[in-house]
């Protein structure tokens, strides 16, 4: 049986949401693991991270962080070290072409290094926030150009996410 215009069409609007979702899901573990490679998998030569929407409502001053190799090196070291886990959830996609927006939930738990599992340690930094990230297709590969991360709510400690700075 062939494969209609329109199956394949299907096909690959239901595999570019995957690689999206993948290259948000890559950024989030990269930064769980401090692993670069991983992270920088997920980002364009030229990505802009911009996190100061987020840390202005914390009383944080953070830059937004652009090209890739300095994304990957500012975040592996400032939250790479820290005990981390990101959660992404409702992850929304609009295509056109070789390029996509898309919008997610990213909550984010930070612990100081060794303090994550530890059920006396209780300071923590705790964020919801909502990415919008533009994405490119880089090849068969889907990647994050232009990261806006802004937060939703926040509990805790703001200096554990400035604590090995």
């Amino acid at each position: 049986m062939a494969i209609t215009g329109l199956e394949e069409r299907a096909v690959r609007e239901i595999t570019d949401r995957a690689e999206i979702t993948d290259a948000i899901y890559r950024y989030a573990a990269g930064l769980d693991f401090g692993d670069a490679a991983l992270l920088e998998s997920a980002l364009t030569e030229d990505a802009v991270v911009d996190l100061t929407a987020a840390t202005a409502k914390l009383g944080l001053d953070f830059p937004a962080l652009a090209p890739r190799a300095v994304v990957v090196g500012a975040l592996t070291s400032a939250v790479g070290p820290l005990d981390t886990s990101h959660s992404i959830t409702n992850v929304r996609i609009d295509i056109t072409g070789d390029t996509a927006t898309a919008r997610c939930y990213a909550q984010a738990n930070h612990y100081l290094p060794g303090e994550g599992p530890r059920p006396d340690r209780t300071r923590h930094a705790l964020m919801m926030n909502r990415y919008t990230a533009d994405m490119a297709r880089d090849g068969e590969r889907w990647r994050i150009r232009r990261l806006l991360i802004d937060c939703a709510w926040f509990d805790g400690d703001p200096q554990v996410l400035v604590a090995l700075a």
